[in-house]
């Protein structure tokens, strides 16, 4: 039994499978001294109703793995969750994301279950990555009673970290993907958004390596220092 089996009582509405599924989910450790290559990364991207961090919900997951140095088109996910409740913004429209799309969707708790078994204990990374690790976390207590603690890096901030002499502030990721001229087939879409923000984070490794940045931790450290920088005043 995993370190919060013995800590929540089962989560109305899981049945014994799930629950069961609930406490084999691995515990997340923090990140090691093993190099930027070997370990397994997991780039996230969600779609949401909306962008109220308290009351829009999670609309779709999509995951891509990256390790060995490039992505593994052999580890991917997406997953559709049903919100039949839920009020959905002119926005979601652009992701392709229409009432019936999210009624046919997964039950949340079979798709939040199969998604963290997906990550297993592997570090996360999105673009604005606070904003995911939000609503993930928020989805993942409400549907599971589960709480995130799986390491969390912030792409947006990792690309001027390490790529200083780039003349961008405050970026969006077209901004990022155009810099470094990647060729983009279609966005908006979770695994597709989560698919080029792992292509940007292989040119982001590779300036790490660069910079003698070698491993796991030394990048969350690097990474931690930087922001420390960013939002000491200046005089």
């Amino acid at each position: 039994m995993s370190w919060f089996g013995w800590f929540h009582k089962q989560k109305p509405g899981l049945d014994a499978a799930q629950q069961q599924r609930l406490e084999q989910l691995p515990t997340p450790g923090a990140l090691g001294d093993g190099s930027l290559r070997s370990q397994r990364w997991v780039v996230v991207d969600l779609e949401t109703s909306g962008l109220n961090l308290n009351r829009d919900q999670v609309l779709s997951i999509g995951a891509v793995v990256i390790e060995d140095g490039a992505v593994d088109f052999s580890q991917l996910f997406e997953r559709t969750l049903q919100r039949t409740d839920t009020k959905l913004s002119p926005s979601v429209l652009i992701h392709g994301l229409g009432p019936s799309a999210i009624a046919a969707g997964s039950d949340p708790a079979e798709a939040l279950l199969d998604f963290m078994a997906f990550v297993g204990d592997s570090p996360l990374l999105a673009f604005h990555a606070p904003f995911d690790q939000h609503m993930l976390g928020r989805a993942l207590k409400d549907s599971l009673g589960y709480r995130l603690a799986h390491p969390f890096l912030d792409v947006a901030d990792l690309a001027p970290l390490l790529c200083p002499d780039a003349t961008l502030r405050e970026a969006g990721l077209d901004d990022w993907l155009n810099h470094f001229q990647l060729q983009v087939g279609e966005r908006h879409h979770a695994s597709a958004d989560a698919l080029v923000t792992a292509e940007l984070m292989l040119i982001l490794f590779s300036r790490a390596r660069q910079q003698q940045i070698d491993t796991p931790h030394a990048l969350q450290e690097r990474l931690a220092q930087w922001k420390r920088r960013q939002q000491a005043p200046s005089f």
